[in-house]
C-alpha cells in the first residue's frame, strides 16, 4: 500500500496517464458510484440517480481521454524512432518527397492554376492610378465592386489630419 501511494504521488508529476493514476481514478469513481447507490436506497431521491449518471459520464470521458493521450504518445514515440532510423540510414522522407504545396501565391494553390498578373501584383499598381474617365476616381484594387470609388480629395483630407 505504501508503494502504491508513492507511485501515485510520482505519477502526478509524470506527463500523460500512468497506470497507477488510472487505477486510482477508476477506484475513486467506483467508490463514488457506490456512495450514490447507498444514498439512493436510503433517501429514494431522484437526485442521486442524476448525479450517478453525471459521474458515470465523467468517468467514461476521463478514461477515453487517457486512452487518446496514450495513443498520441505512442504515435510520437514511433515517429521519433522512425526519424532516428532515418537519420542513421541517411534517408529523409520530407526532403525526398514531392511537396505539392509549393506555390508562389495562395490563389495558385487554391485554384490549381498559375497566378495572374493581378495576383502577383504586377498590374495592381496600375489599377491604383486614376482612370482616364474620371481622373479623381480610382479603380478598386480588391476586384469586387462595392460601388464606392475612392477619390484623391479624400486622401488629401487624411493627409492633412
Amino acid at each position: 500500500m505504501a508503494s502504491f501511494v508513492e507511485e501515485l504521488w510520482s505519477s502526478v508529476f509524470t506527463p500523460g496517464p500512468t497506470p497507477t493514476l488510472l487505477i486510482a481514478t477508476n477506484v475513486t469513481f467506483a467508490a463514488l458510484q457506490l456512495v450514490f447507490f447507498v444514498l439512493l436506497l436510503a433517501t429514494h431521491s431522484i437526485h442521486f440517480v442524476v448525479l450517478s449518471f453525471l459521474s458515470a459520464g465523467l468517468w467514461y470521458s476521463i478514461n477515453w481521454f487517457a486512452q487518446e493521450v496514450s495513443a498520441v504518445q505512442r504515435a510520437q514515440e514511433a515517429e521519433k524512432k522512425a526519424q532516428a532510423e532515418a537519420e542513421t540510414t541517411g534517408f529523409d522522407r520530407k526532403k525526398d518527397s514531392v511537396d505539392s504545396t509549393d506555390s508562389e501565391t495562395e490563389t495558385e494553390s487554391l485554384s490549381g492554376q498559375k497566378p495572374t498578373a493581378v495576383a502577383t501584383g504586377r498590374a495592381a499598381s496600375a489599377r491604383l492610378q486614376p482612370t482616364d474617365e474620371d481622373p479623381k476616381k480610382r479603380v478598386s484594387a480588391g476586384g469586387d465592386s462595392s460601388g464606392y470609388g475612392s477619390t484623391d480629395s479624400e486622401w488629401e483630407k487624411v493627409e492633412e489630419n
